[in-house]
């Protein structure tokens, strides 16, 4: 392992915000932070990573005092100059809002669903500053547009509920900022948001960090954002510092294997040979979905919403199409109309018959050839039901002259195939990794013996070590089972290790369609371009 400390002139004689000697956390003896040293200062961004369960948000949580009574913290701990061990409850409150603020990985679960975005962030400043209602309004006012939100006059007013994912991150931002913190923790601060929206973030908080003058704690697993917004960096494994210093030192000459292995970790390789004579499974011809909104009394009929405007869709036996763009593009919209799932209008030919004519038992039946793997693994898994029953769930209700023992058998049988141990069959969702539930929807799609898996956003809340797994287990399916994949992603990264072709679409709106590698190099469109860009990926390079 190599420590070593950034030369940074601009940042190193600034103030020290934070700093962490030493640090150790324990669970019922378990120790899961082992001796971590790190420190940030006024005007830098230092950042954590590692894959899940290294360390990282325990982290920023022993740093806030925000671990549970049962945690048993050791070493250094110093915020803003103070000394953090055996510090008083009011102390903590004190500091916490006030001189550090917490951006939370999951915005929607963070906001109070009952409260408007001005009293949240108002609360907040009546706490710390004893600011009267009108100049909380008048400060909360003047945060949304510091945090660069539109119509602030009307969204002070709204419910998180009625913001877009990248709407309420910046709202977390504001709250976060609110009282002039020395330093901001962001912990996770793109996750499940599109490559555009993270972009910029991202660089709402590096603008935030030089105007305001604060210590920026980034903690994340995905090393692009490392690369392109952190000073330095401190990589962590299983508790553990793994390497720790300047971010391009840690980058080009990596002190440990562990980090060698995340910075190799980018999804790469090609999707599996398509044949050239292979057979059209899927050919929808002008689909469309629109939606009317309620009407009022005595008001005049509401114009209809178009969520996806006519588009043709085709896929053969055996081929990946990648479907990409920005949060509200329609991905999703598209797969709900083509599995049935949403009314829409046009063509839907599958396997020869015409999908979109099916009623009743002759569209279950045909079901059972297109399977959904959802965006969130965990909320998609019933908390309830063990592993064998939720995999099994569409087989007992698709075939219910199937014994217990023959569904069983086929339940170990799909656990093979998703590299799963037969021996988590009678457990529960909660006590998995991301990774593993990933796999465990996948089974559930999988029993039935599908066509057409429709995956959307499979990849989005994993690190890229497991995402660079489900990729190679996901071709390796294909390979096996011919299967055909429409694969939905915001991260083009992602997508470029999987599909054959890729299709972009714009608010409802098809842009382009082509083959996946001829698309990345030579883009039509200039939101392509930007798709691009914001993945980061270099049209030019070629994947081994």
């Amino acid at each position: 392992m190599t420590l070593s400390r950034p030369n940074q002139a601009s940042t190193i004689d600034a103030e020290e915000v934070m700093r962490l000697e030493d640090l150790c956390v324990e669970f019922d003896g378990q120790r899961v932070v082992d001796g971590l040293s790190l420190e940030v200062r006024a005007g830098e961004t230092v950042a954590l990573v590692g894959e899940s369960g290294s360390g990282k948000s325990i982290t920023a949580l022993a740093a806030l005092g925000l671990l549970p009574r049962e945690a048993k913290v050791g070493g250094g701990r110093w915020l803003a100059g103070q000394r953090l061990d055996d510090l008083a409850v009011r102390d903590w409150r004190r500091l916490r809002g006030g001189e550090v603020g917490m951006i939370f990985q999951e915005p929607m679960s963070s906001l109070n669903p009952l409260h408007t975005v001005g009293r949240q962030i108002g609360e907040t400043l009546k706490l710390h500053q004893g600011l009267d209602a009108g100049a909380r309004r008048r400060r909360v006012l003047e945060l949304l547009r510091l945090v660069r939100l539109p119509r602030v006059e009307r969204l002070i007013d709204a419910y998180p509920h009625a913001l877009s994912g990248g709407q309420r991150q910046r709202v977390m931002i504001a709250m976060a900022i609110a009282n002039d913190p020395k330093l901001l923790i962001a912990d996770e601060p793109t996750t499940a948001l599109d490559v555009t929206i993270a972009r910029e973030v991202l660089a709402l908080i590096e603008d935030l960090r030089e105007r305001l003058g604060m210590g920026v704690l980034l903690i994340t697993h995905d090393l692009n954002l490392v690369r392109r917004h952190a000073q330095r960096v401190c990589v962590l494994c299983r508790g553990r510092t793994e390497d720790y210093g300047d971010t391009e030192r840690v980058f080009e000459a990596p002190g440990s294997s562990y980090t060698r292995a995340l910075i190799d970790a980018e999804p790469d390789g090609r999707p599996i040979p398509l044949e050239a004579d292979a057979e059209p499974l899927l050919d929808a011809r002008g689909l469309s979905v629109e939606y009317r909104a309620n009407r009022r009394l005595f008001a005049r009929q509401a114009p209809a919403f178009t969520a996806l405007s006519p588009i043709d869709v085709t896929l053969a036996r055996g081929e990946t199409l990648g479907v990409v763009g920005e949060s509200g593009s329609g991905k999703s919209t598209l797969a709900l109309a083509l599995a049935r799932l949403v009314p829409s209008s046009g063509e839907i030919l599958f396997a020869g018959e015409r999908l979109d004519l099916l009623q009743d038992a002759a569209l279950r039946r045909r079901r059972r050839d297109i399977a959904m793997v959802f965006q969130d693994p965990y909320g998609s898994l019933s908390p309830r039901m063990s592993v064998t029953d939720i995999i099994s769930e569409g087989l007992r209700f698709h075939h219910p002259e199937l014994t217990r023992e023959q569904v069983d058998d086929r339940v170990l049988t799909t656990l093979d195939a998703v590299e799963l141990d037969r021996g988590i069959a009678g457990r529960y969702p909660h006590e998995f990794s991301g990774g593993q539930r990933a796999r465990i929807a996948l089974a559930r799609s999988l029993i039935l013996e599908p066509k057409l898996l429709i995956l959307d956003e499979p990849t989005s809340a994993l690190d890229r070590q497991v995402q660079k797994r489900l990729i190679v287990l996901l071709r390796r399916l294909q390979a096996e089972r011919g299967l055909s994949y429409l694969f939905i992603s915001h991260d083009l990264a992602v997508v470029r290790a999987v599909a054959h072709r890729i299709l972009v679409l714009k608010e409802g709106r098809l842009i382009e369609c082509r083959e996946c590698q001829a698309l990345i190099d030579a883009p039509d469109s200039d939101y392509t371009r930007g798709l691009i860009e914001a993945s980061l990926l270099k049209p030019s390079v070629q994947q081994p």
